[in-house]
């Protein structure tokens, strides 16, 4: 059994639901790109498919654990570190801080990256979405996990105004809310 810092979000229904879902998206000539990555499980899997798979978190526990399950690990802010290069991803995988959080919910440790998204749930979505055009190869795609706490309408138009396409591909009830993945590509006649 993985041990994990308590710094480090720990795999839960949201992380086992995007795994599934990208079991079923991968191919073996993809180049893969964890955004997040947490434990390091959503990318230690995808590493057994293409070994072209690589990972970034901000939070330095969470990138010393998905080190010790052999995953290519880069602390890095979202994908800061590859806007330079425009290095091209066939697919992207986040499962990023969906939870509205107001300022008095704030935790301040390492683990509020993992849930922290702002007062309405999409700050970093928001940040992630501007960065997608440009890392993602123009045939790519990105699978996104989100909650019904998070607006799946509004992440939908934070998308669209920059040019993807955005459709659900699996969700799961869980308690009080509802679990999505979003599967979103470049509207290529917008290219």
């Amino acid at each position: 059994m993985q041990e994990f810092s308590d710094q480090v979000y720990q795999p839960e229904e949201d992380t086992y639901l995007l795994l599934k879902t990208a079991l079923r998206e991968v191919k073996l000539t993809d180049r893969i790109l964890e955004v997040g990555t947490g434990s390091g499980l959503i990318a230690s899997e995808m590493t057994k498919i293409s070994k072209n798979t690589i990972a970034v978190d901000i939070n330095p526990h969470a990138c010393k654990s998905a080190k010790k399950r052999g995953v290519e690990i880069i602390r890095s802010n979202l994908m800061t570190s590859f806007k330079e290069n425009k290095t091209a991803f066939d697919l992207i995988l986040f499962n990023p801080p969906y939870l509205p959080t107001k300022p008095e919910e704030k935790i301040d440790d390492w683990l509020e990256y993992a849930l922290d998204g702002g007062i309405n749930g999409r700050e970093t979505i928001e940040e992630f979405a501007k960065q997608l055009n440009g890392i993602m190869s123009k045939t790519g795609r990105c699978l996104l996990l989100i909650s019904s706490l998070t607006g799946p309408d509004e992440v939908a138009m934070i998308f669209s105004r920059l040019g993807f396409l955005s459709f659900i591909v699996a969700e799961k009830k869980v308690e009080d809310e509802k679990l999505y993945v979003i599967r979103i590509i470049n509207d290529l006649c917008r290219l």
